[in-house]
């Protein structure tokens, strides 16, 4: 270490030694390529946006070193969830089609979707933003959909960091992760253990990719020169695969409310092969029935055009089921009209039967 610092003082030494007094030009961070007025006029135009999505237990606004969260009297043995995620290479597609306005609806989907299965309420969402160079009015877009998405999960978009590093992202790109934090009863935590033989699987619609896929997508986009501006199911092939990810919050929390729920599978990375195992007890199997629900068009064309087997598609996107809940065969009807009155698609898609020597998912 001390060689390292030595070669810096060196260096400057030289520098200094070499240049004339009347020749040193005053640097500033702006020339180093940071603008700290352009980050204040964001941190101006986020106050009001955030301040759409706070609740009564947030103690602190916006520009504090750290977010103030008291926890509600509501709750008497609360556990904290916490859960954090990004949005993948959608970012690459998001800056093609210079898209920025839903890809935060994508961000706080995914980490109060994750704590949604334990049955957390969502409290409070923090948000990380890095880019080269900031532009202030996309990245008031792109913080836009954040506040959007953390309205629609009913928590409170309480901090971020914004980072502007020159040199680490290529001009008009950006990278982003977000971080959410909910409370759940400890006596009401769902962890799939009660999961049982002859219990029946439930499924959301979701409203596309969501977040999860979009290597694939994009290769299958490249390889067939794919023009994402024509028609496609009612609207454009770019609109269908930039919909934004469909945030459950508030109806299953609901649902939650009303009916003993035994299980639920966000369905990412891995589809349906994947994820609804991680619920599962180990003598358990999911059996899901391949034609009980419609799978949407997007997820047709990219089957079709990238010539993908069943099998990847179902390992690889939520192929139009994104969220998995598991009740008791009592609770069906009653859960399902619940879910319909709420606004959701809902399909029984399922049942539990035990594994055996099969897989933990399969399709019949």
């Amino acid at each position: 270490m001390s060689i390292f610092h030595f070669a810096i003082a060196r260096e400057f030494i030289l520098t200094s030694s070499s240049c004339n007094a009347s020749d040193a030009t005053p640097l500033s961070y702006r020339d180093a390529g940071v603008d700290i007025d352009a980050g204040d006029r964001l941190v101006e135009n986020i106050k009001p946006l955030a301040k759409r999505t706070l609740r009564p237990e947030v103690l602190t606004g916006i520009g504090g070193f750290g977010a103030l969260f008291e926890i509600s009297k509501k709750y008497r043995d609360p556990v904290l969830v916490s859960g954090t995620d990004g949005v993948g290479t959608k970012l690459k597609l998001a800056f093609e089609l210079d898209q920025h306005d839903t890809i935060g609806i994508d961000l706080v989907a995914m980490s109060v979707n994750d704590i949604l299965v334990q049955g957390a309420e969502p409290l409070f969402f923090l948000d990380y933003f890095a880019c080269g160079q900031l532009n202030v009015a996309t990245a008031t877009k792109v913080i836009g959909g954040i506040a959007k998405g953390c309205e629609l999960a009913g928590c409170a978009l309480i901090g971020g960091e914004t980072a502007e590093m020159p040199g680490m992202y290529p001009a008009g790109e950006y990278d982003l992760a977000g971080f959410a934090v909910g409370a759940v009863e400890k006596e009401q935590i769902i962890s799939g253990a009660t999961i049982e033989n002859g219990d029946i699987v439930l499924g959301l619609a979701s409203s596309g990719a969501h977040s999860n896929g979009y290597s694939l997508i994009r290769k299958i986009i490249s390889a067939h020169q794919v023009d994402l501006q024509q028609s496609f199911d009612g609207r454009t092939l770019a609109a269908c695969i930039m919909a934004p990810t469909r945030i459950y919050v508030k109806p299953v929390l609901e649902l939650i409310r009303q009916i003993p729920i035994k299980g639920l599978a966000h369905v990412t990375g891995g589809g349906l092969i994947e994820n609804v195992p991680r619920i599962l007890p180990d003598s358990m199997a999911a059996v899901l029935q391949k034609n009980t629900w419609a799978m949407p068009a997007l997820f047709e064309w990219l089957q079709q055009t990238g010539h993908v087997t069943d099998h990847e598609m179902a390992r690889v996107f939520n192929c139009g089921v994104g969220m998995v809940i598991v009740v008791a065969p009592e609770q069906v009807a009653k859960a399902m009209q619940l879910l319909q009155d709420l606004g959701e698609t809902v399909w029984q898609i399922g049942s539990i039967e035990p594994r055996g020597s099969h897989p933990a998912t399969r399709f019949v």
